[in-house]
């Protein structure tokens, strides 16, 4: 699939901002199953000073300033990729959950060491006895981990409901898991808590979604904005996508933007102002395919 995305920001401020500085995560990763060919960004008023870098995690950072009063900001990212479905690991055939622990615990490889640090607690996302008991019941002793997932994934999808005014960003996992309604962000920091409640890797990955479906499939939630999803890191197999907004394994109709321990780390636009009081936020997006 060749897809060309349009992610287009616009914030209006209620008093002039004098001074802003603001950090981009908005060009596709390069991996196995995509390759990104163009990615720019035009930014207006044009920013003093922007740069490029990466992350931590891997992910592409677009760094700028702007030194003028401005009431409005426009943050538009355009981006040409081709993005190749990939041959699903056998789920069945995968090796208990409990070795994904035992592996933590007895593997220094960079692979594992890598892996670890996305057990631990983060701002958004804790681990908890009742995240615990509630995946259990996809998990019982010595079920293959990927089929556990999988039936995670199905059961978050089956429980909860896709609703855009139920939550806001900073709501926690907890008060989405006791309101049962939520978008995207809520679904995936869900699973990835139930996941470390357990003691499973689990990361957050944030990308797009294929606007328009093949003729006969179905439109996914989430098309026409940012979505997320979740990883889950399997001894001898490495990291598999799982959707639980979709109830599907992530293809060539998910694009993947970056990863992280949370939204935190993945944040699309970050920013840090002098002024504005308070805003208007617009976001459109539109995934096109070639």
């Amino acid at each position: 699939m060749i897809y060309r995305v349009q992610h287009r920001t616009t914030y209006h401020y209620e008093d002039p901002v004098s001074v802003s500085h603001h950090v981009l995560r908005l060009t596709p990763r390069n991996l196995p199953k995509q390759t990104c060919w163009e990615s720019y960004v035009a930014i207006l008023p044009t920013p003093s000073v922007t740069s490029a870098h990466f992350d931590y995690f891997g992910n592409t950072l677009t760094f700028f300033t702007l030194h003028e009063p401005h009431e409005c900001l426009v943050v538009e990212a355009n981006t040409k990729l081709e993005v190749n479905p990939i041959a699903s690991p056998d789920f069945s055939a995968s090796p208990p959950w409990e070795s994904a622990r035992q592996a933590l615990a007895g593997d220094p490889s960079d692979e594992v060491l890598n892996a670890w640090q996305f057990v631990f607690d983060t701002q958004r996302v804790r681990a908890s006895r009742e995240l615990a008991a509630y995946a259990r019941e996809s998990f019982p002793a010595g079920r293959p981990l990927l089929a556990a997932v999988l039936d995670l994934t199905r059961r978050i999808h089956q429980d909860f409901r896709f609703d855009k005014q139920a939550t806001e960003v900073a709501t926690p996992v907890q008060t989405f898991f006791e309101k049962r309604r939520g978008v995207c962000q809520d679904f995936a920091h869900l699973q990835i808590g139930c996941l470390r409640s357990l003691g499973i890797p689990a990361r957050y990955v944030s990308g797009y979604l294929r606007t328009m479906p093949p003729p006969g499939r179905p439109r996914l939630v989430g098309a026409d904005a940012s979505h997320a999803w979740c990883a889950a890191w399997c001894p001898g197999i490495g990291w598999v996508d799982f959707d639980p907004t979709n109830n599907c394994v992530p293809s060539d109709g998910h694009i993947t933007v970056a990863w992280g321990r949370d939204y935190s780390d993945v944040s699309p636009i970050w920013g840090v102002l002098l002024g504005g009081a308070r805003h208007k936020l617009q976001v459109e997006v539109d995934v096109a395919m070639e």
